[in-house]
């Protein structure tokens, strides 16, 4: 494909290993405009909320019931142990960008209630040791044993990364002990309902170097879809047919995104050839088929998850915040395996726009579910029966800084664009990047470099898919026809401190039309300016929307308002508004002329944080199409039918 006027060759695996290293969120610090807020609300109130609800609802007490150090019957879900686990995981991360004695102090408790939860085996999950003991994986497939193992595991290596403290990850690793002496080859055929160890077993392998973890890992891969070795949970499983021979995506949206995160992980350290293959397909059916523009993925209620090919309603899109998150986890897997900017497009995708929009920017309000157009009746809820959606938020948003870059030799990738200071490794040492920015309001990018002396290597810098146009300079001097590949333009040089690079790229409103198979978007227009998606909310435009349209080569600004929602940029423009239809007893008449007006759109990340009101995505481009306010109706006049 063309970015800037430049070919972009496809992406190639590298058969020899693993192209690419994610450089760990232990060694980026971020101090953006835009995302530093959004972690400090994090840190001081959507973590306190999250712990607060884990206490209220007995999620915390029931490992001290559990570890004898409490009476009492479990109380809740039973996987609520995962979501104590998962804010476990943000506090780990919060941690390491800010330490805190206090919260330190905090997580070690709940840790120690953890630890006397697990049995003399190495066993642990509360429900069972309460309530069921003697149904121990009996129900692999509804009672997410393996799930809930797998969030301790991710929380236990968070935790040691961040502090260094081993308590729970010496738990971690003998319950993973325990499971791969119950399953495997040679031992149980079985695998979770649920997925989500697959990818945190790779993880403890990564700190542990135990290799019987990633085998593990590879195992419960393997047994998805072999009809020998189980009963099959199907497709709303991902358990349909074996893992190797699936092309298209199916059933849960979560479920399969955690899934193949795992696959990604065991297949760039395994180089398995046919599972690469097979994630090429799904990855090609889920964005050229069945994702939403915001990056949300599952449109359907029904089964959390997704149905057939162009099936994207707007208002009753399911959209799980979860699954954006898990859009964002699989994307920045298959970047690291392919080495090619196009998944690093999709994961910027879903982080600004379906992901963000699962918290309110009060930091204690969640969406579970993300549709694309509303009439007032969707509001983000403090807390959730089932709370996976606030739990993975607060571990997602302090973790974002391991995706900002990636390494191979010396190879230096960056894949996000905000303000923050990155330490790098090469082939013969490290570099310092120091990032400058105003995005995604702006396109400059500015990089300095600092090396404790001179270091030759290729600074690759992400051109996004949304961007057409973009220039790129060294020290003062704009570098011309610069090499691009695999979506990167290639600046390959000795660097030496105090070297500068200034990429900018074009940020134009751009107006996006659907497939014509997507059938409530025909007709209709959405807008995006860089990487962020616009909607238009009844609060900015008249105290409704669904009766506006934009027609075609309506001309759109952009203006940066400081004093909306926390500091943003609009879109400005003229719409057309449809008006009153007065029928009486016609059958045939002409329509009323519809009425310019102004109209304002923010960012969809942003909508319902203030006050209630229509919203939608997607906007007619002729007056035709959108619908006429149900106050402005005027009922047939007389008669009634016999």
């Amino acid at each position: 494909m063309l970015i800037g006027g430049m070919l972009i060759m496809s992406s190639v695996f590298c058969a020899a290993g693993a192209p690419l290293e994610a450089v760990p969120f232990t060694e980026v610090r971020i101090d953006d405009a835009f995302w530093a807020p959004r972690l400090k609300t994090t840190r001081e109130k959507t973590l306190a909320a999250n712990f607060k609800w884990c206490e209220d609802t007995g999620r915390i007490s029931n490992f001290a019931k559990a570890g004898g150090l409490i009476e009492g019957d479990f109380e809740g879900i039973y996987f609520n142990d995962s979501d104590v686990y998962k804010v476990l995981e943000g506090a780990a991360y919060m941690l390491h960008l800010e330490r805190d004695p206090e919260l330190e102090a905090y997580v070690d408790g709940i840790i120690a209630k953890i630890a006397a939860a697990q049995e003399d085996n190495g066993y642990l999950n509360t429900f069972y040791t309460l309530s069921e003991p003697e149904k121990k994986w009996t129900d692999l497939a509804h009672k997410h044993e393996l799930y809930c193992a797998g969030h301790m595991f991710e929380a236990a290596v968070a935790y040691y990364r961040a502090t260094g403290k081993r308590t729970l990850l010496d738990v971690a690793c003998r319950f993973a002990d325990l499971i791969d002496s119950i399953f495997g080859p040679d031992k149980r055929h079985g695998l979770p309902g649920h997925e989500e160890i697959e990818l945190a077993l790779v993880k403890l392998y990564q700190v542990t170097d135990e290799e019987r973890y990633l085998n593990l890992a590879k195992f419960f891969i393997d047994e998805r879809g072999n009809a020998e070795g189980h009963e099959l949970f199907g497709d709303y499983a991902q358990d349909h047919i074996p893992i190797r021979q699936q092309s298209e995506i199916a059933g849960h949206a979560v479920r399969a995104m955690y899934l193949y995160s795992g696959v990604a992980d065991v297949a760039r350290l395994t180089h398995d050839q046919a599972l690469i293959e097979m994630m090429d397909r799904i990855w090609r059916d889920v964005t050229l088929r069945k994702m939403y523009i915001t990056g949300g993925i599952g449109p359907s209620a029904h089964n959390e998850g997704f149905t057939v090919a162009y099936d994207l309603p707007n208002d009753t899109a399911y959209a799980e915040t979860c699954a954006a998150i898990g859009m964002a986890l699989w994307n920045h897997r298959l970047n690291l395996l392919h080495a090619d900017g196009r998944y690093a497009d999709v994961l910027e995708r879903a982080l600004y726009n379906g992901l963000l929009s699962g918290i309110g920017l009060d930091g204690t309000s969640f969406f579970y579910v993300n549709p694309l157009a509303s009439r007032g009746t969707h509001h983000r809820q403090s807390w959730f029966g089932c709370a996976c959606c606030p739990t993975n938020l607060v571990r997602f948003l302090p973790s974002l800084g391991g995706y900002v870059y990636a390494h191979a030799g010396n190879d230096v990738y960056v894949n996000l664009y905000l303000g923050n200071e990155g330490r790098i490794p090469l082939g013969d040492g490290s570099v310092v990047l120091r990032q400058e920015t105003k995005y995604p309001w702006e396109g400059r990018v500015e990089i300095a470099v600092e090396a404790d002396a001179a270091k030759a290597f290729a600074l690759r810098l992400r051109v996004p898919g949304w961007c057409n146009e973009y220039t790129v300079a060294v020290n003062g001097l704009t570098v011309e026809n610069a090499p691009a590949q695999n979506g990167y333009v290639v600046l390959d040089r000795t660097w030496q401190q105090g070297d500068s690079v200034v990429l900018d790229l074009a940020m134009p409103v751009r107006r996006v039309y659907a497939h014509p198979d997507v059938e409530p978007d025909r007709g209709r227009v959405a807008f995006q300016r860089g990487p962020v998606v616009y909607c238009l909310e009844a609060v900015d435009n008249g105290g409704r929307v669904r009766h506006l349209a934009v027609e075609p080569g309506c001309a759109i600004g952009a203006a940066f308002r400081a004093d909306l929602l926390g500091g943003v940029t609009v879109l400005e423009g003229a719409a057309l508004a449809r008006q009153a239809e007065d029928w009486h007893d016609a059958l045939y008449q002409e329509m009323p002329a519809a009425v310019e007006t102004p109209f304002t759109a923010v960012p969809y990340c942003l909508w319902d944080n203030r006050a209630p009101g229509e919203m939608v995505v997607w906007i007619p481009e002729s007056p035709s199409l959108a619908e006429v306010p149900p106050d402005l109706r005027i009922e047939e006049a007389g008669g009634t039918s016999s």
